[in-house]
């Protein structure tokens, strides 16, 4: 089996910034608000280092020092931070602290404002908390009618689009596109550039299959499964890889969240290319 890393892959630009700033905290005991990045090894590898996880700051002692992840976090629970004197490491990813800003001017100008993305991510969560209740709705393409017949419904005539940065950036242009046919749309929605580099790259692979090494808990892993044009593959751990039958294929891909370590990527490629 004829084994090609794509290029690129693996860490972006924000990812090696927050893990700098969480790997350069040294002597005290440090709360990650949510997961640094979602990606089991690299969650492991600080939780060896004393980092304790917590999905609310209610789980965060007074006083205590607290690491804001890469997927951002809303004005309010920086709010609460600040109230409860907590020492914030904000390792945000510049591209969402973008998208943050974005949906505050939009909410000055008083805009109506849909948020492509997955209401349930840490990243979405945080830019809904920018915009005010009411004036903020998060939409898939499976959403995405409903919401603009609510909308239009009610007479709105201009709305702001911003989107989650690691979509697949094909459907976000599809669905701003279709905004647009009712709509006056004022948007900064797309993809990171990192995330759409890769996603570009396993779209080009014409071989027989691609794995995409990351997590299951990886927004932009699982798009870079959804957007392959080839069978794909997804493992974040050597057990995963270990249980896929890679049969009959000649001609394997092999590229890397952006939240998937270099050297888990070069163990697994040293491992495909020892099967017979």
């Amino acid at each position: 089996m004829n084994v090609e890393i794509l290029s690129p892959h693996g860490f972006c630009a924000g990812v090696v910034a927050a893990l700098k700033k969480a790997f350069a905290v040294k002597g005290r005991k440090i709360y990650g608000l949510h997961e640094l990045v979602h990606n089991e090894i690299v969650a492991e590898r600080l939780v060896a280092r004393g980092f304790v996880f917590v999905e609310t700051l209610d789980e965060v002692p007074d006083g205590a020092t607290v690491l804001f992840s890469a997927h951002g976090t809303s004005p309010a629970v920086r709010s609460e931070a600040a109230r409860r004197n907590l020492d914030v490491i904000d390792a945000t990813c510049p591209f969402v602290a973008k998208v943050h800003k974005a949906v505050r001017d939009f909410a000055e100008r008083g805009l109506e404002i849909v948020v492509i993305g997955h209401a349930d991510h840490a990243e979405v969560k945080g830019i809904v908390g920018e915009a005010p209740a009411g004036k903020v709705r998060t939409a898939t393409a499976d959403t995405l009618d409903a919401i603009a017949e609510e909308l239009a419904s009610r007479g709105v005539e201009s709305i702001a689009v911003v989107s989650q940065t690691t979509m697949n950036s094909d459907e976000v242009a599809a669905m701003v596109a279709r905004l647009k046919e009712r709509f006056n749309v004022n948007t900064t929605a797309e993809v990171c550039h990192a995330t759409k580099e890769r996603q570009d790259a396993v779209k080009a692979f014409d071989g027989d299959a691609i794995l995409v090494l990351g997590s299951a808990r990886s927004s932009n892993t699982n798009r870079l499964c959804e957007v392959a044009r080839v069978k794909a593959f997804r493992a974040g751990t050597m057990d995963e890889v270990r249980r896929i039958d890679f049969s009959g294929i000649r001609r394997l891909g092999v590229t890397g969240g952006a939240s998937t370590p270099e050297d888990f990527l070069d163990e697994v490629v040293l491992y495909l290319r020892g099967l017979k």
